[in-house]
């Protein structure tokens, strides 16, 4: 098939749903299939040595869901969207977050393929959505099939759009983060506590740090890596200064070949997100580099892990809990490997490989005009094929 893929976020910028395209277009295109990614780009000369990459308009950050999204906004684009699909010659248009402005809304308008649908996003209301509804679901009929990465993000996108949607979760390359060395500065027998995720509030780094001031008292041999970036970093530093915390490395962006080696060289991974989060892709990566995980009980981290089998979720915002539940698995190295291995048989599941053949399935539903399967409320129902 000829495939267009479309994302409303810049490319050169690391986030989920760019790591989701990425990867879904180059298994697609190790099947045989015709990819083409269209997004935009804030790095010029990407689409020069990328050939199968199309780059549509500058991003512009726009607070959105205590984030910040990266797209294009400028409706100057319009026309060159309508001829990329007019002239494009797809069978499938794969949209990806297809009510975002202005690339995928108006690739849906204008699109005379089958048309599939992702919706990646969760969050407790959307002020778009809710006013722009009558709008909106003019383009979401034009849809031929839809598909949510979880039960929340479904729960989520049909509590405004009602209809059916098949359940496709987010993709892992497993053998990327198995068996990798760790880095040897690491291992020099502390106990590495690691987070990773953008520096802003919603991802709960402030709560990790707050519990392992509390356990540094007990387990002086303890630390605590913290991968990424972003707008509180230089609050958080200033938090570590005031607090005087030692064995606190704030490793800042590292890069996709660099990223397995850190959860290589950790103990212990945690996730203390406050909420809106349709999906737990972090949680996916400890798991297969065989990690056991403290996480915040919120919707879209239950749905990827089963408290007590590969690790201990606890209430958001709550750092005692969190301090008790790392307490827990610092303590008790037995019960870390039986989560870690527990972790590496479950995300077997969410192998590239196997959410591909589910993708594609739902594009010969679509274009078959048939109804897709329904999904479970509690496993992502993927294809082996």
């Amino acid at each position: 098939m000829k495939i267009a893929l479309i994302s409303a976020y810049d490319y050169a910028h690391p986030g989920g749903v760019t790591e989701h395209v990425r990867h879904l277009a180059a298994e697609l295109r190790r099947r045989g299939h015709d990819t083409t990614v269209f997004a935009p780009c804030s790095d010029r000369e990407y689409a020069e040595t990328h050939p199968d990459f199309v780059r549509v308009g500058r991003p512009f950050p726009i607070p959105m869901h205590g984030s910040v999204a990266r797209i294009s906004v400028s409706l100057q684009l319009t026309n060159r969207i309508k001829r990329y699909m007019r002239d494009g010659g797809f069978d499938v248009v794969h949209l990806h977050e297809p009510l975002m402005p202005v690339l995928p809304m108006t690739a849906l308008r204008y699109s005379e393929a089958t048309t599939v649908g992702t919706f990646h996003a969760f969050a407790r209301s959307n002020v778009g959505y809710y006013y722009g509804k009558q709008l909106l679901k003019r383009y979401v009929k034009r849809l031929n099939a839809r598909i949510a990465v979880s039960v929340p993000a479904r729960d989520f996108v049909q509590h405004y759009f009602p209809g059916e949607y098949r359940i496709v979760p987010n993709g892992i390359d497993v053998a990327r983060f198995r068996d990798q060395p760790p880095l040897s500065e690491l291992r020099d027998g502390k106990v590495n506590i690691l987070f990773v995720g953008r520096l802003e509030y919603r991802k709960g780094l402030g709560y990790l740090l707050r519990a392992f001031a509390r356990l540094k008292e007990d387990f002086p041999q303890l630390r605590l890596v913290i991968v990424g970036d972003g707008p509180m970093r230089r609050w958080y530093a200033n938090f570590l200064a005031r607090k005087q915390l030692p064995d606190v490395i704030m490793a800042g962006y590292v890069s996709a070949d660099e990223l397995p080696r850190y959860y290589a060289s950790c103990d212990v991974f945690c996730a203390p997100n406050t909420g809106d989060e349709s999906f737990g892709l972090i949680l996916l990566e400890a798991m297969a580099a065989g990690k056991p995980i403290v996480a915040t009980n919120i919707d879209g981290f239950r749905w990827v892990v089963h408290s007590g089998r590969e690790g201990i979720l606890v209430d958001r915002k709550d750092k005692g809990q969190l301090a008790s539940a790392l307490r827990v698995l610092i303590r008790d190295e037995a019960l870390r490997r039986d989560m870690g291995q527990a972790g590496q048989r479950t995300v077997v599941q969410y192998d590239w490989e196997r959410v591909t053949g589910a993708v594609l399935e739902v594009y010969r539903q679509a274009a078959a005009g048939a109804a897709p399967a329904p999904a479970r409320e509690l496993e992502p129902t993927l294809s082996p094929n």
